[in-house]
């Protein structure tokens, strides 16, 4: 099965989503700030990064620049996990090096497909 790393500040958010993955058997990876889930997802190569956008000191978008630049990181897609829905918060997150974008509040019904989308990108 996949592993996941989950960057995410808010501990409700990061129990939803943790829930909802181990529910179907990930191997999950949590970091509650940015520095933090640079250092997790170097030392835990993930299949697929879930990225918190709105984190302190370090935010989302500088999170996925920094992820970009370590080699055994540049294939693991990164999908940014956020409440930011304004126009061109998604173009934002994409130039940062996200592959995608979920909004929050995530659905529980369709959360895992989102997921699974960007892990079986064919």
């Amino acid at each position: 099965m996949y592993s996941v790393c989950i960057i995410e500040d808010n501990e409700q958010n990061m129990y939803l989503i943790t829930y909802l993955l181990t529910a179907k058997k990930y191997t999950v990876y949590q970091a509650f700030n940015g520095k933090q889930g640079i250092e997790v997802a170097i030392e835990s190569n993930p299949d697929i990064i879930l990225l918190d956008i709105q984190l302190p000191e370090m935010d989302g978008y500088e999170v996925a620049k920094r992820l970009r630049e370590h080699e055994c990181l540049h294939s693991i897609p990164i999908v940014a996990v956020t409440s930011y829905a304004m126009p061109g918060d998604k173009e934002k997150a994409l130039k940062a090096g996200c592959n995608g974008y979920i909004e929050k509040p995530i659905n529980p019904e369709t959360f895992i497909d989102q997921i699974e989308f960007f892990l079986n990108p064919n």
